[in-house]
């Protein structure tokens, strides 16, 4: 490429980021209008604590203490990390036995953003709902990367089909055969997410929104109908039950309820329900004056083991 095409394409990168920046600013500045009606529900005692508490219950219920399981592919840390385009970071898988390993960090101005979610979470589904267009154009433009973390503490709510221990073992196959469709593959669980108390997606549909987000491996469909990382998602769970978490610098221990959100390490505790003007203040605070005011570099994948 000339000099003056790899200006161009500079010029274009640092434009989607400061577009991705002054959407962010904007956001926050909508916020101050909309704390009013989040604080009458505070007050009225609905927040997340509550329902962290009964998460919390159901994690101890349901995980008990599964043996260490290999996992799949691209998550090494017990989730995968989504870099700018959407692109997977690649890794091994981890060993049987062997300690989840914490995702190298971020270059500077980069921002780390991670997620511990099961997919028969109601709230989880709020959360995807009012702050995923955020999180996408924050990634897809190289101001942040996104590392989701599938558990499964709702196994028992789901008439007897395991959905979220399903859907969570869904996931990890996509991880391990399309690393790259796993972003959208996750907001597709969102879509017309089943509720509690339901038999959830059959196995064909999670395919089939596997195959919709572009994962096209052939493996794919026998890793889901096999079961095949059911294991590593129950050892992942209660691992994350457990802790401490695979986060470099956090002082946040373990998972408490979902969604886990976590901001360079800092816990997001939102007001409720879920407002993207404080979710994107929250991010702008946690990344600091370098995030907000200059051009930051992409994060670079590993190469692929």
């Amino acid at each position: 490429m000339s000099d003056s095409g790899t200006a161009r394409a500079k010029q274009s990168k640092d434009a989607r980021r400061a577009d991705a920046r002054e959407k962010a600013r904007q956001l926050r500045a909508e916020h101050k209008k909309k704390e009013r009606r989040n604080r009458w529900l505070l007050q009225g005692g609905i927040g997340l604590g509550l329902i962290a508490l009964i998460t919390t219950v159901i994690l101890v219920i349901t995980t008990g203490a599964p043996n260490p399981v290999g996992g799949p592919r691209n998550m090494a840390s017990d989730g995968i990390k989504i870099t700018e385009g959407l692109t997977a970071v690649q890794t091994p898988g981890l060993a049987p036995d062997a300690e989840p390993v914490p995702s190298e960090p971020n270059e500077p101005g980069v921002v780390a953003i991670t997620i511990w979610i099961d997919y028969l979470c109601p709230v989880c589904g709020e959360f995807e709902a009012e702050n995923g267009e955020l999180i996408r154009t924050l990634v897809e433009s190289g101001a942040a990367t996104v590392e989701y973390h599938p558990i499964a503490i709702l196994t028992s709510l789901s008439a007897g089909t395991q959905y979220s221990l399903r859907a969570a073992n869904a996931a990890a196959c996509v991880a391990n055969y399309n690393p790259d469709a796993y972003f959208d593959f996750n907001e597709a669980l969102f879509v017309d997410q089943p509720e509690e108390g339901t038999e959830g997606l059959t196995d064909d549909e999670l395919l089939q929104r596997a195959r919709d987000a572009g994962a096209t491996s052939t493996s794919l469909e026998r890793c889901i109908d096999d079961g095949r990382f059911y294991d590593w998602v129950k050892a992942a769970t209660t691992r994350a039950g457990n802790g401490p978490l695979p986060v470099e610098g956090t002082e946040v221990e373990s998972v408490r309820g979902t969604p886990t959100v976590l901001v360079n390490g800092e816990l997001y505790t939102p007001s409720y329900p879920f407002d993207s003007t404080e979710f994107s203040q929250f991010v702008l605070g946690a990344a600091g004056d370098e995030f907000a005011e200059s051009p930051s570099p992409s994060p670079s994948p590993s190469a692929t083991p």
